[in-house]
Protein backbone atom coordinates (compact mmCIF):
# COMPACT_ATOMS: atom_id res chain seq x y z
CA UNK A 1 0.00 0.00 0.00
CA UNK A 2 1.52 3.75 -1.52
CA UNK A 3 1.59 6.65 1.44
CA UNK A 4 -1.34 7.96 -0.81
CA UNK A 5 -3.64 5.18 -0.53
CA UNK A 6 -2.82 5.14 3.49
CA UNK A 7 -3.70 8.83 3.61
CA UNK A 8 -6.04 8.74 1.40
CA UNK A 9 -8.34 5.16 3.43
CA UNK A 10 -7.91 7.57 6.90
CA UNK A 11 -9.61 9.92 5.47
CA UNK A 12 -12.27 8.07 4.01
CA UNK A 13 -12.36 6.31 7.47
CA UNK A 14 -12.40 9.34 9.29
CA UNK A 15 -14.11 8.45 12.56
CA UNK A 16 -15.87 10.55 15.20
CA UNK A 17 -13.52 12.78 17.70
CA UNK A 18 -13.53 10.10 20.87
CA UNK A 19 -13.32 6.83 18.57
CA UNK A 20 -9.94 4.95 18.84
CA UNK A 21 -7.20 6.28 16.80
CA UNK A 22 -6.14 3.94 14.14
CA UNK A 23 -2.23 5.21 14.60
CA UNK A 24 -2.37 6.56 18.46
CA UNK A 25 1.02 6.55 18.41
CA UNK A 26 3.96 9.03 16.46
CA UNK A 27 5.47 6.93 14.31
CA UNK A 28 9.45 6.49 13.45
CA UNK A 29 9.81 7.96 10.37
CA UNK A 30 13.30 7.01 9.93
CA UNK A 31 13.13 3.07 9.20
CA UNK A 32 9.60 4.20 6.88
CA UNK A 33 11.61 6.21 4.59
CA UNK A 34 14.69 3.88 4.08
CA UNK A 35 12.29 1.40 2.93
CA UNK A 36 10.65 3.73 -0.14
CA UNK A 37 11.88 3.40 -3.16
CA UNK A 38 10.53 5.04 -6.53
CA UNK A 39 7.35 2.76 -8.41
CA UNK A 40 8.68 4.01 -11.68
CA UNK A 41 12.16 3.00 -12.83
CA UNK A 42 13.77 5.92 -14.32
CA UNK A 43 10.90 8.75 -12.69
CA UNK A 44 11.90 12.12 -13.58
CA UNK A 45 13.55 13.99 -10.80
CA UNK A 46 12.13 17.33 -11.77
CA UNK A 47 8.28 15.96 -11.64
CA UNK A 48 6.98 17.32 -8.82
CA UNK A 49 5.21 13.71 -7.15
CA UNK A 50 7.24 10.74 -8.17
CA UNK A 51 4.41 7.93 -6.54
CA UNK A 52 7.00 5.63 -4.21
CA UNK A 53 5.85 1.93 -2.93
CA UNK A 54 7.49 -0.19 -0.26
CA UNK A 55 5.23 2.15 2.69
CA UNK A 56 5.40 -0.14 5.70
CA UNK A 57 5.45 0.78 9.73
CA UNK A 58 8.04 -0.71 11.45
CA UNK A 59 7.68 -4.43 13.79
CA UNK A 60 8.08 -2.09 16.58
CA UNK A 61 5.78 0.05 16.02
CA UNK A 62 3.70 -2.14 14.93
CA UNK A 63 3.73 -3.71 18.61
CA UNK A 64 3.16 -0.65 20.22
CA UNK A 65 -0.07 0.39 18.44
CA UNK A 66 -1.25 -3.29 18.93
CA UNK A 67 -0.64 -3.84 22.58
CA UNK A 68 -1.93 -0.18 22.93
CA UNK A 69 -5.25 -1.37 21.23
CA UNK A 70 -5.75 -4.62 23.46
CA UNK A 71 -5.15 -2.50 26.83
CA UNK A 72 -7.23 0.30 26.05
CA UNK A 73 -10.42 -2.28 24.96
CA UNK A 74 -9.33 -4.73 28.33
CA UNK A 75 -9.38 -0.95 30.46
CA UNK A 76 -12.58 0.62 28.90
CA UNK A 77 -14.11 -2.73 29.57
CA UNK A 78 -13.02 -2.67 33.24
CA UNK A 79 -13.95 1.15 33.67
CA UNK A 80 -17.68 0.38 32.56
CA UNK A 81 -18.09 -1.25 36.49
CA UNK A 82 -15.77 0.95 38.82
CA UNK A 83 -18.15 -0.99 41.76
CA UNK A 84 -16.11 -4.32 40.75
CA UNK A 85 -12.93 -2.51 39.77
CA UNK A 86 -10.34 -1.28 42.47
CA UNK A 87 -6.69 0.36 42.68
CA UNK A 88 -4.93 -3.46 42.83
CA UNK A 89 -6.79 -4.54 39.94
CA UNK A 90 -5.84 -1.80 37.34
CA UNK A 91 -2.08 -1.93 38.99
CA UNK A 92 -2.51 -5.03 37.49
CA UNK A 93 -3.24 -4.15 34.44
CA UNK A 94 -1.03 -1.24 33.87
CA UNK A 95 2.24 -2.54 35.18
CA UNK A 96 2.89 -5.46 32.98
CA UNK A 97 1.70 -3.28 29.91
CA UNK A 98 3.70 -0.67 30.73
CA UNK A 99 7.29 -2.98 31.22
CA UNK A 100 6.06 -4.86 27.72
CA UNK A 101 6.30 -1.94 25.57
CA UNK A 102 9.36 -0.80 27.18
CA UNK A 103 11.52 -3.95 26.89
CA UNK A 104 10.07 -4.08 23.22
CA UNK A 105 11.85 -0.58 22.67
CA UNK A 106 14.84 -1.86 24.83
CA UNK A 107 14.21 0.99 27.61
CA UNK A 108 15.46 -0.67 31.20
CA UNK A 109 13.45 0.85 34.57
CA UNK A 110 16.00 -0.35 37.21
CA UNK A 111 13.38 0.28 39.41
CA UNK A 112 12.67 -2.87 41.94
CA UNK A 113 8.94 -4.33 41.32
CA UNK A 114 8.53 -4.01 45.37
CA UNK A 115 9.32 0.20 45.70
CA UNK A 116 6.42 1.76 46.40
CA UNK A 117 6.78 4.29 43.24
CA UNK A 118 7.26 1.41 41.09
CA UNK A 119 4.03 2.02 38.71
CA UNK A 120 5.00 5.99 38.91
CA UNK A 121 8.53 4.79 38.05
CA UNK A 122 7.24 3.27 34.85
CA UNK A 123 4.98 5.66 33.87
CA UNK A 124 8.24 8.09 33.83
CA UNK A 125 10.71 5.95 32.23
CA UNK A 126 8.25 4.78 29.70
CA UNK A 127 5.04 6.62 29.90
CA UNK A 128 6.21 8.24 26.72
CA UNK A 129 5.43 5.03 24.46
CA UNK A 130 1.67 5.40 25.13
CA UNK A 131 -0.83 5.84 22.32
CA UNK A 132 -2.68 8.99 22.92
CA UNK A 133 -6.26 6.80 23.80
CA UNK A 134 -3.81 4.53 26.15
CA UNK A 135 -3.00 7.79 28.09
CA UNK A 136 -6.12 8.99 28.45
CA UNK A 137 -8.05 6.14 30.06
CA UNK A 138 -5.00 5.74 32.14
CA UNK A 139 -5.48 9.00 33.70
CA UNK A 140 -9.24 8.37 33.70
CA UNK A 141 -8.93 5.41 35.23
CA UNK A 142 -6.42 7.41 37.71
CA UNK A 143 -9.10 9.84 38.67
CA UNK A 144 -11.97 7.23 38.75
CA UNK A 145 -9.69 5.60 41.25
CA UNK A 146 -8.64 8.35 43.38
CA UNK A 147 -5.06 7.37 42.68
CA UNK A 148 -3.80 10.97 42.85
CA UNK A 149 0.14 10.28 43.17
CA UNK A 150 -0.53 8.89 39.11
CA UNK A 151 -2.16 11.75 38.06
CA UNK A 152 0.75 13.76 39.46
CA UNK A 153 3.14 11.92 37.12
CA UNK A 154 0.83 11.97 34.29
CA UNK A 155 0.24 16.08 34.64
CA UNK A 156 4.25 16.39 35.13
CA UNK A 157 5.32 14.54 32.20
CA UNK A 158 3.20 15.86 29.62
CA UNK A 159 0.98 12.69 29.24
CA UNK A 160 -2.34 14.25 29.27
CA UNK A 161 -3.70 15.46 26.16
CA UNK A 162 -4.82 18.97 25.48
CA UNK A 163 -8.04 17.38 25.09
CA UNK A 164 -8.24 15.56 28.23
CA UNK A 165 -7.81 18.47 30.31
CA UNK A 166 -11.62 20.40 30.27
CA UNK A 167 -12.75 17.07 32.21
CA UNK A 168 -9.80 16.79 34.12
CA UNK A 169 -9.92 20.22 35.34
CA UNK A 170 -13.54 19.24 36.35
CA UNK A 171 -13.08 16.80 38.23
CA UNK A 172 -10.27 17.87 39.79
CA UNK A 173 -11.96 21.07 41.25
CA UNK A 174 -14.82 18.81 42.21
CA UNK A 175 -12.37 16.57 44.44
CA UNK A 176 -10.82 19.62 45.86
CA UNK A 177 -7.61 18.71 44.47
CA UNK A 178 -5.86 22.36 44.69
CA UNK A 179 -2.57 20.78 44.17
CA UNK A 180 -3.07 19.15 41.10
CA UNK A 181 -4.62 22.15 39.78
CA UNK A 182 -1.43 24.03 40.33
CA UNK A 183 0.12 21.17 38.66
CA UNK A 184 -2.22 21.64 35.91
CA UNK A 185 -1.32 25.43 35.42
CA UNK A 186 2.42 24.68 35.72
CA UNK A 187 3.02 21.71 32.91
CA UNK A 188 -0.08 22.67 30.68
CA UNK A 189 1.09 24.33 28.08
CA UNK A 190 -2.14 25.42 26.10
CA UNK A 191 -4.97 25.14 29.07
CA UNK A 192 -8.42 26.44 26.85
CA UNK A 193 -10.25 29.89 28.58
CA UNK A 194 -12.95 27.66 30.23
CA UNK A 195 -9.96 25.81 32.14
CA UNK A 196 -8.64 28.62 33.42
CA UNK A 197 -11.81 30.68 33.86
CA UNK A 198 -12.85 27.43 36.78
CA UNK A 199 -9.31 27.22 38.50
CA UNK A 200 -9.39 30.98 38.67
CA UNK A 201 -12.54 31.06 40.37
CA UNK A 202 -12.03 27.98 42.56
CA UNK A 203 -9.15 29.75 43.95
CA UNK A 204 -10.74 33.18 44.32
CA UNK A 205 -13.71 31.32 46.41
CA UNK A 206 -12.00 28.28 47.50
CA UNK A 207 -14.41 25.44 49.53
CA UNK A 208 -13.68 25.61 53.13
CA UNK A 209 -12.90 21.64 52.60
CA UNK A 210 -9.83 22.58 49.40
CA UNK A 211 -7.28 23.94 51.93
CA UNK A 212 -6.22 20.66 52.80
CA UNK A 213 -4.80 19.82 49.81
CA UNK A 214 -3.21 23.52 49.54
CA UNK A 215 -0.72 22.93 52.03
CA UNK A 216 2.20 21.56 49.77
CA UNK A 217 1.98 24.66 47.66
CA UNK A 218 2.70 26.83 50.67
CA UNK A 219 5.77 24.09 51.73
CA UNK A 220 6.89 24.77 48.23
CA UNK A 221 7.01 28.12 48.16
CA UNK A 222 8.72 28.40 51.82
CA UNK A 223 11.26 25.61 50.68
CA UNK A 224 11.97 27.91 48.11
CA UNK A 225 12.41 30.78 49.72
CA UNK A 226 14.43 29.17 52.34
CA UNK A 227 16.78 27.96 49.56
CA UNK A 228 17.35 31.16 48.09
CA UNK A 229 18.14 32.55 51.92
CA UNK A 230 20.62 29.35 52.03
CA UNK A 231 21.96 30.20 48.61
CA UNK A 232 22.59 34.03 49.08
CA UNK A 233 24.75 33.32 52.47
CA UNK A 234 26.94 30.53 50.47
CA UNK A 235 30.39 32.46 50.56
CA UNK A 236 31.22 29.33 48.22
CA UNK A 237 29.24 30.35 45.17
CA UNK A 238 30.46 33.04 43.03
CA UNK A 239 30.17 36.80 43.41
CA UNK A 240 27.74 36.84 40.26
CA UNK A 241 25.60 33.81 41.68
CA UNK A 242 25.75 35.62 44.95
CA UNK A 243 23.82 38.86 44.21
CA UNK A 244 21.66 36.82 41.87
CA UNK A 245 20.85 34.23 45.20
CA UNK A 246 20.36 37.83 46.98
CA UNK A 247 17.97 39.04 44.22
CA UNK A 248 16.08 35.67 44.01
CA UNK A 249 15.58 35.86 48.22
CA UNK A 250 13.90 39.29 47.78
CA UNK A 251 11.74 38.03 45.14
CA UNK A 252 10.38 35.30 46.73
CA UNK A 253 10.12 36.72 50.14
CA UNK A 254 7.65 39.79 48.30
CA UNK A 255 5.79 36.24 46.88
CA UNK A 256 5.59 34.41 50.23
CA UNK A 257 4.97 36.63 52.79
CA UNK A 258 1.45 38.08 53.76
CA UNK A 259 -0.14 36.13 50.93
CA UNK A 260 -2.91 33.33 51.87
CA UNK A 261 -2.53 29.60 50.78
CA UNK A 262 -4.98 30.28 48.11
CA UNK A 263 -3.12 33.26 46.90
CA UNK A 264 -0.10 32.11 46.70
CA UNK A 265 -1.83 29.61 44.56
CA UNK A 266 -3.30 32.21 42.16
CA UNK A 267 0.65 33.07 41.62
CA UNK A 268 0.92 30.46 39.46
CA UNK A 269 -2.55 31.39 37.03
CA UNK A 270 -0.81 34.79 36.81
CA UNK A 271 2.60 33.73 36.01
CA UNK A 272 1.35 31.41 33.28
CA UNK A 273 1.89 31.52 29.61
CA UNK A 274 -1.23 30.39 29.25
CA UNK A 275 -2.57 33.44 30.50
CA UNK A 276 -3.15 36.77 28.16
CA UNK A 277 -5.26 40.35 27.88
CA UNK A 278 -8.10 38.38 25.82
CA UNK A 279 -8.30 35.46 27.92
CA UNK A 280 -7.93 38.23 31.30
CA UNK A 281 -10.86 39.74 29.55
CA UNK A 282 -13.18 37.17 28.82
CA UNK A 283 -12.18 35.65 32.32
CA UNK A 284 -12.43 38.61 34.64
CA UNK A 285 -16.61 39.39 32.76
CA UNK A 286 -17.68 36.48 34.23
CA UNK A 287 -16.77 36.67 37.76
CA UNK A 288 -19.24 37.38 40.44
CA UNK A 289 -19.12 40.50 42.76
CA UNK A 290 -17.26 38.37 45.96
CA UNK A 291 -14.76 36.75 43.61
CA UNK A 292 -13.93 40.60 41.79
CA UNK A 293 -13.25 41.69 45.23
CA UNK A 294 -11.01 38.43 45.70
CA UNK A 295 -9.36 39.62 43.02
CA UNK A 296 -9.00 43.49 43.90
CA UNK A 297 -7.27 42.51 47.14
CA UNK A 298 -5.06 40.22 45.83
CA UNK A 299 -3.81 42.62 43.21
CA UNK A 300 -3.93 45.45 45.68
CA UNK A 301 -1.33 43.06 47.92
CA UNK A 302 0.69 43.07 45.32
CA UNK A 303 1.28 46.43 44.16
CA UNK A 304 1.62 47.74 48.01
CA UNK A 305 4.48 45.14 47.97
CA UNK A 306 6.19 46.28 45.04
CA UNK A 307 5.76 49.70 45.95
CA UNK A 308 7.69 48.81 48.92
CA UNK A 309 10.20 46.41 47.74
CA UNK A 310 10.78 48.27 44.28
CA UNK A 311 14.17 46.21 43.71
CA UNK A 312 11.85 43.16 43.52
CA UNK A 313 11.96 42.28 39.86
CA UNK A 314 12.15 39.02 37.55
CA UNK A 315 15.08 36.27 37.94
CA UNK A 316 14.66 33.93 35.37
CA UNK A 317 18.28 33.11 35.60
CA UNK A 318 17.96 31.95 39.13
CA UNK A 319 15.53 28.87 37.97
CA UNK A 320 17.52 27.09 36.31
CA UNK A 321 21.08 28.78 37.55
CA UNK A 322 20.20 28.14 41.30
CA UNK A 323 17.56 25.72 41.42
CA UNK A 324 14.96 28.27 42.22
CA UNK A 325 12.34 27.24 39.88
CA UNK A 326 9.41 29.35 41.97
CA UNK A 327 11.57 32.54 40.79
CA UNK A 328 9.78 31.49 37.36
CA UNK A 329 6.06 31.79 39.25
CA UNK A 330 5.88 35.16 40.43
CA UNK A 331 3.79 37.26 38.36
CA UNK A 332 5.32 40.15 36.88
CA UNK A 333 4.14 44.70 37.71
CA UNK A 334 3.14 44.79 34.19
CA UNK A 335 0.24 41.66 34.26
CA UNK A 336 -0.57 42.55 38.08
CA UNK A 337 -1.71 46.21 36.58
CA UNK A 338 -2.85 44.80 33.17
CA UNK A 339 -5.25 42.91 35.33
CA UNK A 340 -6.24 45.57 38.04
CA UNK A 341 -6.99 47.81 35.18
CA UNK A 342 -9.42 45.28 33.37
CA UNK A 343 -11.10 44.69 36.62
CA UNK A 344 -11.83 48.36 36.71
CA UNK A 345 -12.95 48.76 33.20
CA UNK A 346 -15.06 45.70 32.94
CA UNK A 347 -16.90 46.11 36.67
CA UNK A 348 -16.20 50.06 37.57
CA UNK A 349 -19.82 50.86 38.00
CA UNK A 350 -21.29 47.84 39.76
CA UNK A 351 -18.40 47.50 41.91
CA UNK A 352 -18.21 51.47 43.19
CA UNK A 353 -21.75 50.69 44.87
CA UNK A 354 -19.73 48.02 47.32
CA UNK A 355 -18.76 49.71 50.74
CA UNK A 356 -15.54 47.47 50.69
CA UNK A 357 -14.60 48.07 47.04
CA UNK A 358 -14.38 52.19 47.74
CA UNK A 359 -12.44 50.60 51.22
CA UNK A 360 -10.27 48.84 48.71
CA UNK A 361 -9.92 51.54 46.17
CA UNK A 362 -9.11 53.92 48.56
CA UNK A 363 -5.91 51.90 50.32
CA UNK A 364 -4.54 51.28 46.43
CA UNK A 365 -4.88 54.73 44.88
CA UNK A 366 -1.68 55.97 47.12
CA UNK A 367 0.41 53.03 45.94
CA UNK A 368 -0.68 53.65 41.71
CA UNK A 369 0.18 57.16 42.30
CA UNK A 370 3.43 56.51 43.56
CA UNK A 371 4.42 53.95 41.49
CA UNK A 372 2.77 56.31 38.09
CA UNK A 373 5.41 59.16 39.72
CA UNK A 374 8.10 56.65 39.96
CA UNK A 375 7.41 55.23 36.28
CA UNK A 376 7.09 59.13 34.66
CA UNK A 377 10.16 59.79 36.45
CA UNK A 378 12.18 56.89 34.81
CA UNK A 379 10.73 57.47 31.55
CA UNK A 380 12.33 60.86 32.31
CA UNK A 381 15.59 59.73 32.72
CA UNK A 382 15.37 57.40 29.49
CA UNK A 383 14.63 59.92 27.28
CA UNK A 384 17.68 62.28 28.85
CA UNK A 385 19.96 59.01 28.46
CA UNK A 386 18.74 58.71 24.74
CA UNK A 387 19.37 62.30 23.75
CA UNK A 388 22.86 62.07 25.36
CA UNK A 389 23.57 58.70 22.91
CA UNK A 390 22.02 60.49 19.79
Amino acid sequence: MTLLEVITKAVANHKLPGSQLEHPIILNPDNIFLNLKPELEGASAASLVNPVSGWQISEVDTYLIDSGKKFHAKLKRKLKDTNNFDKNEFIGILNPYLEKIGEKVGISTRINRSDSGYTQGLIEKVGFLMGRDAASLVLEACISLRIWELVETLIVHGLVDHSSYSNLVTRLSTEKRSDLLCLCVKYSPDLGSSELLCILKYFLCPPKDAYGSMGSVRMEWESQALLAIEKASDENLSRKKLCLAKEASILLMVAHDGFSVSELCLHYLLASSNIDEVILSSSISKLNGKELMGLIRYLGKWLKKFERFPQAGPCPEASFGLGLKACDWVPKLEVIVQCLGLVLDENFSSLVLLPEFQEELRSIEGVVSTLASEARYCCSLANVVKRFGS
